[in-house]
């Protein structure tokens, strides 16, 4: 009976979901469907226990102690950093500037690429991450994994895709415990294409003051994706991936040029703060090795 009930549910919180994609609303992940980690072996694992490793963590297309522009804000690689075994990963409005910039609203993002001696990257698996997210309605974090092949134009992503496991954006609304997933290939400029939006609820602890984790299935045939190990969504736009992808965590907010669309210099500051960062293969892909 107990089977019955799980499956009837599924099927109805499918049904739900794939009307409220229709309708650009959010899902709601299905507590019947969790990821199965007994098929996965532990590949990558960063619990931030002790100093930020940098040998792992670089600045995601920032360099050394200089600021580069993302969007409304600045990234400095300096601004990360950890504390009791967290990685914290600051929005903070700097009058003086940092890194060879002038004033404005100072972040970071962060990547495993192999500009760090001990990068990682991967091809398929589960990834996830346990985070709490920062508090702004005009502020967009998130845990994303990306190739340079990302830009290369050829009609589909099976060489590299951007694939967003989270990206926050609702702090403010009505309803504001949704993330939401994206996935992005052929580059960004007129080429560019997109799929795989979804947003979903996350069921709960509060998103901005508790812990959740978020995860992606990744294998050869699609994308899933997950909450709190529960799935709200899968798909395999782009032709999926075939190519090892790195993790990244970035903070961004709204606008332009360093220039924040939404937020003065007495807007408050924001944490995106995460408490580990984790990887798996899948055991036959191990073991086929």
């Amino acid at each position: 009976m107990k089977a019955i009930f799980c499956k009837l549910l599924s099927v109805i919180i499918t049904l739900i979901s794939m009307f409220a994609i229709e309708l650009n609303q959010p899902t709601i992940p299905d507590p019947t469907k969790k990821v199965d980690l007994s098929q996965f072996r532990m590949t990558f694992e960063d619990d931030f226990d002790g100093e930020l490793d940098r040998s792992v963590w670089s600045g995601h297309y920032t360099y050394g102690d200089a600021s580069s522009i993302r969007k409304g804000s600045y990234w400095n690689n300096n601004m990360a950093y950890t504390e009791d075994g967290k990685l914290i990963i600051p929005l903070r409005y700097l009058p003086d500037g940092m890194g060879g910039t002038g004033a404005g609203w100072y972040t970071a993002g962060l990547d495993t690429d192999s500009d760090a001696p001990n990068g990682f990257s991967q091809k398929f698996g589960y990834f996830e991450c346990r985070c709490i997210l920062p508090k702004g309605a005009d502020i967009w974090s998130a845990f994303w994994m990306f190739n340079d092949s990302v830009v290369n134009v050829d009609g589909s992503g099976r060489d590299g895709t951007e694939v967003d496991i989270f990206e926050s954006f609702s702090y403010g609304d009505l309803l504001s415990n949704v993330v939401q997933c994206n996935l992005h290939w052929d580059g960004y400029g007129e080429a560019h294409q997109t799929g795989g939006h979804c947003k979903t609820y996350v069921i709960g602890n509060n998103p901005y003051e508790e812990f959740n984790t978020y995860g992606l299935e990744w294998n050869e045939n699609e994308y899933i994706f997950y909450v709190n190990g529960k799935e709200f969504y899968r798909t395999d736009e782009g032709g999926v991936c075939q190519n090892p992808l790195y993790l990244v965590l970035s903070v961004e907010v709204k606008g332009d040029n360093a220039v924040s669309s939404e937020r003065d210099e007495n807007a408050a500051p924001a944490d995106f703060i995460v408490d580990y960062v984790r990887a798996y293969q899948y055991i036959d892909i191990i073991d086929a090795k």
